[in-house]
C-alpha cells in the first residue's frame, strides 16, 4: 500500500522513539541524559551487559555500537514485534491517535478477503473443539490422555477432532459461509467426480496453527487410523498460510523466550505441547517440512541462539545436518544454533514422560554448538589412515567453512576446527611430557635454559613487548585521527589485543565511532580512564610514530596504521604456525622445515611493508616507512628526546 506524502513524517514526529524502545529495555541512568533526549541501554537485539544501544529521541533514530542494528520507530516495532511494515505503522498510528489513510480499492478487497478467511478459520477451530467432546471422539480423547494431556491441557492448546465422515463443510455453509471461502481456506476440497466439496480433515486429532499475532491460519491433523496414507496432514498453502514461513506456537513462544532466555525448536506438534506443559514454554516447531531459510530468520528474531531438539535416531541427525548447510551462509557474530540430541530412540515427548523436565533440561544444558556438529558430520564413521583421506577431510571442511560469509566468524570456526583436527590426529601420548615448542626429529632444538630462551624469542618475534608497542601505535593513531576509524573498523574489530587496557580502549573507540574527533577522545577517556590513555602514549616509540604525529597527513597515518596491522598479523601468524608445529609430534621433518620457511617468508614480506617501490619513502627508526623530507625533522626530534629536552 502506498501512503500519502507526509503521513510517515507526521507519524514519526508524533512518536517518541524513547517511549517505544523503553517498553523493551531498561535505560542506563549513568549514561542517559533525558533532558537532551539521549538514551542508552543494553541492546534488545543481542545479549550483552553493557549499555551500547543508543537512542536519539530528538532525531528519532537508534543505533547499537555492538551489533550495528539501526533504524527508526517503525523499524524497531517491525523487528521486535515480528510484524510487517504496514502492521508496524498501524500499531504506531493507533498509539499516536492518527487515522491511516484509506487503502486503494484493490488492496482493500484483498484485506477484506483475508479477514473473511480468518473468520472462517476461527469458526472451524470452534467446531473441531466441539467434536472432541462427542462420543465418536472417545478414541481420540483416550489417545490424548495416554500422551499425558488432561482436559485442561487440551483446552489450552485448542485441540479438536475431525469425525470420520467429516461434517465441517456442511456445518459452516449452513451458517452462511460461502463454499469458496471454505475451499480457499484449505478446509474443504473439490471432488474430482464433480460432486459437493468434501472435508479435507477426517478422523484426525486437530491442532490449530496460529500466526505470531494469534490469527488461525491453518490446521494440522494426526490420523487415528494407523493405515491412513499420512500420519500427519497439514492444511495446503493459502492466502493465510505459507508453511515455509510459519512456526507452530510462534506467538506464545516469542513472549516466553523473552523471559526464559532460551528458544527450543522441536520436530512436531506433540513435542511442542509436551515441552511447553513441562515448563519449556519457549518452544516452536516447523510445519511438516525441513527448516527453511525464512523459518531460520524467524527463529533468530526470537532468540540469537535457538536450540534444535533432535530425535535420537538417524532421521533426527539427518535433519540436523541439513540445517547446518542451510545455516552456515546466514551466520553472524552472536547469531548461531545449538543442537540438543535426545537419547537414542527417544523424542522430547518420550524423554519428558520417562524422566520429567529435569531429564530434558540436562540434555539442553549439554547442547552442542554448531561447529561441533559440523565436525561430527565430516568425521563420524570415516577412517583417516592415509594422507589422501586426511586431505579429503581438509577439502570437505574448507568447502563447508567457505559458506560462512562473516570473515571474522569464519576465522573463529577455522580455529576451532583446527583444534579438533589436532586432537584427532595428534592426541597427547600418556607418560611423555612435551613442551608446545618441541617438535621431534633431526630438527628438534637443543635442550636447556639457553635453548628455551632462543625458542621463545623465535616464537614471539621480539617478545610480547614488540606486539604491545604495535598495538599501542594503532590505538594511539586512531585516537589521534578518529576520521580514519571507519576505514579500519573491520580490522580493529578483529584485532587480538594483548592487554585488558588495550582491549578496553579498542572497544570504546568502536562504541563511539560515530562521534566527532574531540567528542570521541573525551568519550574514550571517560570510558577507560586517563591513566590508561597516559600509559598508551607513554612509550617514545608511540609518540614518534607517523600515525600519531599531528603534522603528518591522513594518508601517511593510514599507511602507517595499515603497515603496523600487517606486521602484527604476520608476527602472530608465525607464532600460531610454530605452536601448531610444536604440537604435531609426528609431523614430517620436510613439512616442518617448509612450513617454518613459509611463516618466516610471510613475516619478512610484512616487515618490508608495501612501500618498497615508492621512492619518496624510507624506513625510520621505529620500522615504519616515512617520507624522506621528514627524515631531518625526525632526527632532530630524536636528538631532543635523547638530550632530555622533550618527553
Amino acid at each position: 500500500m502506498s501512503l500519502p506524502p507526509g503521513f510517515l513524517d507526521e507519524l514519526r514526529s508524533r512518536t517518541s522513539l524513547a517511549q517505544v524502545v523503553g517498553r523493551k529495555v531498561t535505560w542506563d541512568p549513568r549514561k542517559s541524559n533525558r533532558g537532551k533526549g539521549d538514551f542508552w541501554a543494553p541492546c534488545p537485539f543481542h545479549n550483552e551487559k553493557t549499555a551500547s544501544f543508543h537512542v536519539d529521541d530528538k532525531k528519532g533514530f537508534y543505533y547499537c555500537f555492538g551489533c550495528q542494528a539501526k533504524g527508526d520507530a517503525i523499524g524497531f516495532v517491525t523487528e521486535t514485534e515480528n510484524v510487517s511494515f504496514m502492521e508496524a505503522i498501524e500499531i504506531l498510528a493507533r498509539e499516536a491517535g492518527m487515522q491511516i489513510p484509506a487503502r486503494d480499492p484493490q488492496a482493500q478487497r484483498k484485506a477484506d478477503r483475508r479477514t473473511q478467511l480468518a473468520q472462517v478459520m476461527e469458526e472451524a477451530v470452534k467446531w473441531f473443539r466441539l467434536q472432541l467432546r462427542t462420543g465418536q471422539a472417545a478414541e481420540a480423547r483416550s489417545y490424548l490422555a495416554g500422551r499425558g494431556l488432561a482436559e485442561d491441557a487440551q483446552d489450552r492448546w485448542e485441540l479438536g477432532f475431525a469425525p470420520p465422515r467429516g461434517g465441517l463443510f456442511a456445518a459452516l455453509t449452513a451458517k452462511g459461509h460461502a463454499a469458496d471461502l471454505l475451499i480457499d481456506a484449505g478446509l474443504a476440497a473439490k471432488s474430482d467426480r464433480g460432486g459437493s466439496p468434501y472435508d479435507r480433515f477426517r478422523n484426525r486429532i486437530i491442532f490449530p496453527i496460529r500466526d505470531a499475532r494469534g490469527t488461525p491460519i491453518a490446521f494440522g491433523g494426526r490420523a487415528m487410523d494407523p493405515n491412513d496414507r499420512a500420519k500427519y496432514l497439514n492444511s495446503p498453502e493459502t492466502e493465510l498460510f505459507d508453511k515455509g514461513r510459519s512456526l507452530y506456537n510462534h506467538g506464545p513462544a516469542r513472549t516466553a523466550a523473552g523471559k526464559a532466555g532460551q528458544l527450543i525448536v522441536a520436530e512436531g506438534y506433540m513435542d511442542v505441547i509436551a515441552l511447553s506443559e513441562a515448563g519449556f514454554a519457549a518452544t516452536v516447531a516447523p510445519l511438516g517440512t525441513a527448516v527453511t531459510e525464512s523459518q531460520l530468520q524467524l527463529l533468530w528474531r526470537i532468540h540469537d541462539e535457538p536450540v534444535i531438539a533432535l530425535d535420537g535416531d538417524a532421521a533426527g541427525l539427518r535433519a540436523a545436518m541439513r540445517v547446518i548447510d542451510l545455516a552456515l551462509p546466514l551466520l553472524e557474530a552472536g547469531r548461531s544454533l545449538r543442537f540438543a540430541v535426545m537419547p537414542e530412540g527417544q523424542d522430547p515427548d518420550d524423554l519428558i514422560r520417562a524422566g520429567g523436565a529435569g531429564a530434558m533440561q540436562k540434555v539442553l544444558d549439554t547442547a552442542l554448538p554448531m561447529v561441533r556438529l559440523l565436525w561430527q558430520r565430516e568425521t563420524e564413521g570415516r577412517v583417516f589412515d592415509s594422507p589422501e583421506r586426511r586431505a579429503a577431510l581438509d577439502r570437505d571442511l574448507r568447502v563447508a567453512l567457505q559458506k560462512i560469509q562473516d570473515r571474522s566468524l569464519r576465522r573463529h570456526y577455522a580455529d576451532e576446527i583446527g583444534r579438533l583436527r589436532r586432537e584427532l590426529f595428534n592426541p597427547p601420548r600418556p607418560g611423555r611430557a612435551r613442551t608446545p615448542w618441541q617438535p621431534r626429529g633431526k630438527f628438534a632444538p637443543p635442550q636447556g635454559p639457553e635453548a628455551a630462551t632462543r625458542t621463545s624469542l623465535l616464537a614471539s618475534g621480539q617478545g610480547g613487548i614488540e606486539e604491545s608497542l604495535r598495538e599501542a601505535v594503532i590505538l594511539a593513531g586512531l585516537l589521534t585521527r578518529p576520521g580514519l576509524l571507519m576505514r579500519f573498523e573491520g580490522d580493529l574489530e578483529r584485532l587480538e589485543l594483548s592487554s585488558p587496557d588495550h582491549a578496553r580502549i579498542r572497544d570504546a573507540l568502536l562504541r563511539h565511532a560515530t562521534l566527532s574527533g574531540d567528542e570521541i577522545r573525551a568519550a574514550v577517556a571517560a570510558a577507560v580512564g586517563m591513566e590508561a590513555l597516559e600509559n598508551l602514549f607513554a612509550p617514545r616509540h608511540v609518540v614518534i610514530a607517523p600515525a600519531v604525529r599531528r603534522e603528518n597527513g591522513d594518508d601517511i597515518a593510514a599507511a602507517c596504521l595499515a603497515e603496523e596491522m600487517g606486521k602484527l598479523a604476520a608476527h602472530r601468524a608465525q607464532k600460531r604456525e610454530l605452536e601448531e608445529l610444536g604440537e604435531w609430534g609426528d609431523a614430517a621433518d620436510e613439512e616442518l622445515t617448509w612450513r617454518l620457511g613459509q611463516a618466516a617468508e610471510a613475516r619478512h614480506r610484512a616487515e618490508r611493508g608495501h612501500t618498497e617501490d615508492r621512492a619518496e619513502y624510507e624506513t625510520g627508526p621505529n620500522g615504519a616507512h616515512i617520507r624522506r623530507e621528514e627524515r631531518d625533522a625526525l632526527d632532530a626530534l630524536l636528538a631532543r628526546i635523547r638530550s632530555g629536552e622533550t618527553g
